[in-house]
């Protein structure tokens, strides 16, 4: 199991580098170099996510490594051209991170495993869904290298959107109520930063 922390987004909406960013005090790990530890914490293995025309701050973690810099293979697609590097890459299944959520634990990415364990049989995908909702959290969640197909017939049909690329049938589900929201917060807009920073305060 390889983990992959998604980081090669511009943070156009939030107008600073998210990765950058420290939540939790200036002493603390900045939200890529937490979510790397995050990942290193279940896997072992990590490898950084980015946009082959940006540069990317492996070395800027903060965590024992090593970290294995990926570069999305075609541009412009956004976390599913991060997703399908990776698992064209790993040759295997990969655990995905997006690295703006500032409240994610890792009891939360132990339960993703455990799940994905006990997964029923021909499932590529194990994921996280909101019970209200029905929202899909496609970025954390495990992609089996079986599910590398139909990320290849998804780029050919122009399907960008990751909770779209797995049919139903071949997801497992962990089920979650709003109020065990927290982990799956993340930060888009300076709002959302701003309501971080006010929930860091509050706890």
């Amino acid at each position: 199991m390889v983990g992959v922390v998604l980081a090669g987004g511009l943070s156009t909406r939030l107008g600073q580098d998210k990765t950058r960013l420290h939540l939790h005090g200036d002493s603390a790990p900045g939200m890529l170099a937490r979510t790397a530890a995050l990942l290193h914490a279940v896997t072992g293995e990590v490898w950084i996510s980015c946009r082959g025309n940006r540069p990317c701050p492996v070395s800027e973690t903060g965590v024992d490594g090593p970290y294995y810099r990926l570069n999305d293979e075609v541009e412009g697609m956004g976390p599913f051209g991060g997703v399908i590097t990776a698992l064209r890459v790993a040759q295997g299944p990969v655990l995905v991170l997006s690295c703006d959520l500032p409240f994610m634990e890792r009891a939360v990415l132990e339960r993703l495993l455990a799940q994905r364990a006990a997964r029923r049989p021909g499932t590529v995908m194990t994921t996280f869904r909101q019970v209200e909702t029905g929202f899909i959290e496609s970025l954390v969640a495990v992609y089996e290298f079986e599910a590398l197909p139909l990320f290849r017939q998804a780029l050919e049909d122009g399907e960008r959107k990751l909770s779209r690329v797995v049919p139903p049938d071949l997801r497992e589900h962990i089920p979650y109520a709003v109020r065990e929201a927290l982990p799956f917060f993340n930060i888009n807009y300076p709002a959302d930063l701003e309501m971080a920073r006010r929930i860091i305060g509050a706890l």
